[in-house]
């Protein structure tokens, strides 16, 4: 299967008070990283960031592609939606996660895309909690994004219910990823300052 990967970095970044993509990870950006990190399992020219229509961007690598929300505002589904169109011709699978995992272990990456197998959808459960920015999806499925947006049905879930879905408990994910870090997205300071003593760097004063 031909891969690919989509990274969302088009949120308001409320809660943490400035824009995640722009902030600095050791001698990176913060989306710098994921993408360096993403590109270890995914061909550079098959990675989409999807950021806001008005949004600045730092330098990505050579051949990573750059996609802008049509409507913003409107959540994971709307990002998913513009980068899926922009693959349709490259890939087959696509892994999806936003700017704000510095932390993410590649194998976690390949560890979904193996898991997929004949599903539409791979996406890793926590109880009743999924998460939508660390699943795999079929190019395929951007049909049933557009109708959920057109229908205003932005949450996830419901792409989830209409389609052939592998729910992955995370206990099965630790064996490549054993503390979960690809599944810890930065919403606050606190958790950046949390996120850079994990790695050993000292966070800007």
């Amino acid at each position: 299967m031909r891969r690919g990967a989509i990274i969302l970095c088009g949120g308001n970044s409320t809660r943490m008070g400035t824009a995640k993509a722009l902030l600095p990870f050791g001698p990176e950006l913060m989306l710098e990283r994921v993408v360096r990190l993403v590109g270890e399992v995914v061909p550079p020219d098959n990675i989409v960031v999807v950021a806001a229509q008005q949004q600045n961007l730092p330098k990505l690598p050579d051949g990573v592609l750059i996609a802008r929300d049509a409507n913003e505002n409107r959540g994971p589904l709307e990002g998913l939606a513009a980068g899926l169109h922009m693959l349709a011709e490259r890939a087959d699978v696509v892994y999806a996660t936003g700017c704000d995992v510095p932390l993410l272990v590649p194998a976690f990456i390949e560890r979904m895309f193996a898991l997929l197998g004949g599903h539409a959808i791979a996406v890793p459960r926590d109880g009743k909690f999924y998460h939508p920015l660390a699943a795999v999806y079929r190019v395929s499925v951007l049909k049933h994004v557009q109708q959920l947006l057109a229908a205003d049905r932005l949450r996830p879930f419901f792409l989830f219910q209409e389609l052939d879905t592998l729910e992955i408990p995370v206990v099965q994910l630790r064996q490549v990823d054993p503390n979960l870090a690809t599944l810890e997205n930065l919403n606050c300071p606190e958790d950046y300052r949390k996120a850079f003593h994990a790695i050993g760097f000292n966070p800007p004063t």
